[in-house]
């Protein structure tokens, strides 16, 4: 049996992301060389799974690096005229622009690029990033987190090793910080071993986010502009809304959020951002330009009533692993990177008191709680959760009534529902005949799969995981005709008679993984480097 390396580290950080990052930044601060830290990040270099809108509150930012804007960030603009749109088939309605929506003093910038000057800002400090470190397992003995294991390398599809054959290491350390993103495939295993953390939360609630990157006419979209709506092409009964940012060199990013907590198992959340884009507002936007990028990403976006736990005997959750994005905002770096600070202290705290139990790393929940951070999610405890009980029409009526209240809705506040998103599918029905792609404005998801630069290595076991695959073929398909052809923005999954996974195409979203309607979808790490180059994004 081949015996696997294993390297120790004081604290190990799993993602290479803003909380990860952030995390690092501010262990290193406090620790200098005294301890030994390191982030691992699947992507072949940082900030290449990373996607967001993204228009950044720099809160976050000035404490973790004052005199932040003198490091040469990646700044697209900050932001200037703002607008707020209700649509109908062919009309937007403009509204008043709703208070969590105010974006002044923020900034728009590509995620992908912030997280690569985060990454070069933590190699400067002196902090290894080790990138295509692809977490898959965690290592949990004698009830504590004592590390990861990372990826197998070179198997063959069918399970046998190559002469590349490499196992995966053991990263064991005193403090394991998760920073592996929304349903990360570490922080899950976490949370089945360690159920107690979700005792007394909602469950989660998720959405997916589809963008696409666009150069558009010179002059006919400036940058610093932003615009938000609500309503067409969503149904009223899913929850969702888009954005478009404008950044510099007469690109936009664009984007669609929808709930993942919808009924039709037929609903196709790339039809349905191919669809936004021809309304007379977006068509006249994007005429004549050309889409430069794809990407898509699933979003927590249950509030504070639904993150875990944030800590336990050797281990901490920080950024989208925790849930801490603000919905009502539409936000969540500038949380990732306060949660993250705030694990990167509690971790330097008990490596210095040689004690990593819960007792001792409960402080990061107490810090966590008296920040910021806190407080802005509790302002929106409950927005979420409004658009679960009511029609779309009430709902905001509701949330109007919560930003009065603080936060509060008018007959419920932590109301504990245990539902998950994949419990509510409906039956089975005729799916809709899907649009026209005419190439220059609208695409089917094979070309924007393209778009996203996905690559894996093609001879490896599929990372997308059906521990029983002859629910497909019988259950799913009688219940709710085999919705993953449908929900996945990748085109990965197909079904003529049997399942057929196209592995290579997955764009990371972790879609499947939260809406298949048994719960036996598993997204796990492929072998490093794999999958989306969100280049700009």
């Amino acid at each position: 049996m081949t015996e696997r390396d294993v390297l120790e580290l004081d604290c190990v950080i799993v993602g290479a992301g803003p909380a990860g990052l952030a995390a690092a930044l501010r262990f290193k601060q406090l620790a200098g060389d005294e301890f030994q830290i390191a982030v691992l990040e699947k992507a072949a270099a940082p900030g290449n799974h990373s996607l967001s809108g993204a228009v950044v509150d720099p809160r976050a930012l000035d404490e973790l690096l004052p005199g932040w804007r003198k490091l040469d960030p990646p700044i697209e603009a900050d932001v200037g005229a703002e607008r707020f749109y209700a649509l109908s088939e062919r009309r937007a309605y403009r509204l008043p622009l709703p208070p969590p929506m105010h974006n002044k003093g923020n900034f728009i910038c590509s995620l992908n690029r912030l997280v690569q000057w985060l990454a070069g800002v933590a190699e400067k400090e002196g902090i290894e990033v080790f990138p295509e470190f692809p977490a898959r397992d965690l290592v949990y003995e004698d009830g504590r987190v004592t590390g990861v294991r990372l990826t197998d390398g070179g198997v063959s599809k069918t399970g046998e090793r190559k002469p590349s054959y490499q196992p995966g290491a053991e990263v064991k350390a005193k403090v394991t910080i998760l920073t592996d993103g929304v349903r990360g495939n570490v922080t899950k295993q976490l949370l089945r071993l360690e159920p107690s953390a979700l005792e007394g939360r909602n469950a989660a609630d998720y959405e997916t986010g589809i963008k696409e990157l666009w150069r558009v006419r010179p002059g006919s979209f400036p940058a610093g502009k932003v615009i938000h709506t609500f309503g067409w092409p969503l149904p009223p009964s899913v929850y969702g809304g888009s954005w478009i940012y404008g950044m510099r060199e007469d690109r936009i990013s664009l984007g669609l959020v929808m709930g993942l907590d919808y009924e039709d198992p037929t609903f196709d959340l790339h039809r349905e951002f191919q669809r936004f884009k021809t309304h007379p507002l977006i068509r006249g936007i994007l005429e004549g330009g050309e889409c430069l990028r794809y990407g898509a990403k699933a979003i927590p976006g249950g509030g504070l009533y639904a993150m875990p736990r944030l800590f336990g005997d050797g281990w901490l959750l920080a950024g989208d692993a925790a849930g801490a994005v603000n919905m009502a905002r539409l936000k969540g770096v500038h949380l990732a990177l306060k949660t993250g600070m705030l694990a990167g202290e509690a971790a330097f705290r008990a490596l210095k008191a040689g004690d990593a139990s819960r007792a001792a790393l409960a402080s990061y929940g107490e810090a966590f709680e008296a920040s910021w951070a806190f407080e802005e999610l509790r302002r929106t405890r409950n927005f979420r959760t409004a658009f679960k009980k009511f029609s779309r029409p009430r709902a905001f009526a509701e949330v109007v009534i919560q930003t009065a209240l603080g936060g509060r809705g008018i007959f419920y506040d932590r109301l504990c529902h245990k539902e998950q998103v994949h419990e509510g599918l409906g039956a089975a029905r005729r799916p809709p005949e899907p649009p026209p792609f005419d190439g220059k404005l609208t695409f089917d998801k094979l070309t924007d799969v393209y778009h996203s630069g996905t690559s894996h290595e093609e001879d490896q076991p599929s990372h997308l995981v059906v521990r029983d695959t002859s629910i497909c073929v019988t259950r799913c398909a009688a219940e709710h005709g085999n919705p993953c052809r449908f929900f996945c923005p990748a085109s990965v999954y197909e079904f003529d008679g049997a399942l057929k996974i196209n592995a290579s195409n997955c764009v990371h979203c972790k879609t499947c993984d939260i809406k298949d309607p048994y719960g036996i979808i598993d997204w796990v790490t492929p072998e490093g480097g794999g999958g989306p180059n969100y280049t700009d994004l």
